[in-house]
């Protein structure tokens, strides 16, 4: 473990690989290699980046990465692509779009797949974000997988959330239904050389404004980019700079840490019961004969569940 770690911090991007997979995966040793990655490092900005499909996250997101490089700093990404349903694999299709920093040291690209979970991250996303903040990265980028109204789980991960949306879409609309509104501490209209532009920002203005633009403190700005040709990055950075400010100089930031404690709390707790309760009647496989006899008619889910809250250190 010792030798692994200190191949990490050294820069042994090998190393951070199948750390990550590890991880990903869930082996064996890989939280403990984690927990001693992590020990005494400082923690990295996290920045998540979210919105529907076709937005332009991912050449946003290569953006951003271009922008910090150019400030010095450090930069991983992960990006949460949609599962294969026959491999559970993911596409790499940010790999793909990113090929510029493919030589380049100083940034980590991390592809996961979704592996079925919805709220657009994956269960091992969290461990994955330790992992780069442990190898010494100063800004973790988390692009989600982009399912359009529920991808809210990034609240809970990212200190500043970026939402994207796109003009003559309706989206602002569908925003305040599905939470993104809620989560946004910056709204930015990417492709903003379409028309019905200026009107999707004065749609989210005024939904901001119906809602309460002014959040502890912080007035969510609306901006306008085009990244493909990497128009509107500056007054972003500038945007996310003024969060970081915001964050560092008000008790919004402690508030905020607390939430994300809590809620890495909870997903342990769930996925420790979830462990402990299936080693005890039977281990994993169990859950195929549970889904058969669920398929035939034999059981219900709701009287398999509580056969095994009943009895959970009995064979199901």
């Amino acid at each position: 473990m010792t030798d692994v770690v200190q191949r990490i911090r050294g820069g042994d991007a090998r190393a951070l690989g199948r750390l990550l997979r590890a991880l990903d995966d869930g082996h064996e040793g890989a939280v403990e290699t984690l927990a001693a990655l992590c020990d005494g490092r400082s923690a990295a900005r996290v920045v998540g980046l979210t919105g529907i499909p076709g937005a332009g996250k991912s050449t946003l997101t290569a953006c951003l990465v271009k922008a910090y490089r150019d400030r010095g700093l450090r930069v991983g990404v992960v990006a949460v692509d949609p599962s294969s349903p026959f491999s559970g694999g993911a596409i790499l299709g940010d790999r793909i779009r990113m090929q510029a920093f493919a030589g380049d040291p100083d940034v980590f690209i991390r592809s996961v797949a979704t592996r079925g979970n919805l709220g657009g991250l994956t269960k091992s996303c969290r461990n994955v974000v330790q992992a780069l903040s442990g190898a010494g990265f100063d800004v973790v980028l988390v692009e989600t997988v982009g399912v359009g109204q529920d991808e809210v789980d990034i609240v809970h991960l990212a200190e500043t959330n970026v939402v994207l949306t796109l003009p003559g879409t309706g989206d602002g609309v569908q925003a305040i239904k599905a939470g993104l509104l809620e989560i946004a501490d910056i709204f930015v209209v990417n492709k903003a050389d379409l028309d019905g532009t200026h009107q999707a920002v004065r749609q989210l203005e005024m939904l901001l404004d119906l809602e309460g633009a002014e959040r502890h403190g912080w007035t969510v700005p609306v901006l306008q980019t085009v990244a493909t040709r990497a128009e509107g990055i500056d007054a972003l950075l500038t945007a996310l700079d003024g969060h970081k400010g915001h964050l560092d100089n008000t008790a919004e930031g402690e508030r905020r840490g607390r939430m994300r404690a809590e809620a890495e709390l909870r997903e342990g707790i769930h996925s420790a019961i979830e462990a402990q309760v299936l080693a005890r009647v039977g281990g994993p496989d169990v859950l195929e004969r549970w889904a058969n006899d669920v398929m035939e008619g034999r059981k219900t889910v709701a009287e398999i569940v509580d056969q095994v809250i009943a009895a959970p250190d009995q064979e199901g």
